[in-house]
């Protein structure tokens, strides 16, 4: 029946018992509803005023008075979500500066170094000994040679003429 409409509006039913028959059935229900959604889909294509209409016009006239919202209205923040925010990173804070003091050891003192110091005897200190043949082997890589200005093997010796 839709199909029978079309061609009804556009003037293709070339048959009188054809159009008679479109003209009766559009007493059935939803005939008249496709026949007026036709005839809105051609004003449509045409470019035809839908204004003309009062309820288009009045739509229109409703849409023009609305004002115009550039920007949302601004959302005011809660006090509470700041506090929040501040107790995190305190916490985080506590807690990473707990964990450094945990992991750090204590330095010594000054005078427990001192006394540890004077504990010692000389007699059990041991001189360091290194063989000369690692000192030749590896001359040419010591840091002290060229800033010394001395051989890697010399050693400054001190000459007390009285003692002797």
């Amino acid at each position: 029946m839709n199909e029978e409409i079309s061609r009804l509006m556009d003037g293709e039913l070339d048959d009188a018992a054809a159009v008679d028959r479109v003209l009766a059935g559009m007493k059935q229900d939803g005939a008249k509803a496709t026949w007026m959604c036709y005839h809105l889909i051609g004003d449509a294509l045409r470019g035809e005023d839908a204004g003309s209409r009062p309820l288009s016009r009045r739509i229109v006239a409703a849409l023009a008075a609305e004002p115009t919202v550039l920007a949302p209205a601004r959302r005011v923040e809660r006090p509470a979500t700041w506090a929040w925010a501040a107790a995190a990173t305190i916490a985080a804070v506590g807690v990473v500066g707990w964990t450094a003091v945990s992991l750090t050891d204590a330095p010594e003192s000054a005078l427990s170094l001192a006394r540890e110091a004077a504990s010692m005897r000389s007699d059990t200190l041991r001189p360091q000994v290194i063989p000369a043949d690692y000192l030749i082997a590896h001359r040419e890589i010591s840091p002290s040679t060229p800033i010394q200005g001395l051989g890697p093997l010399q050693r400054a010796a001190v000459f007390d003429a009285k003692a002797r």
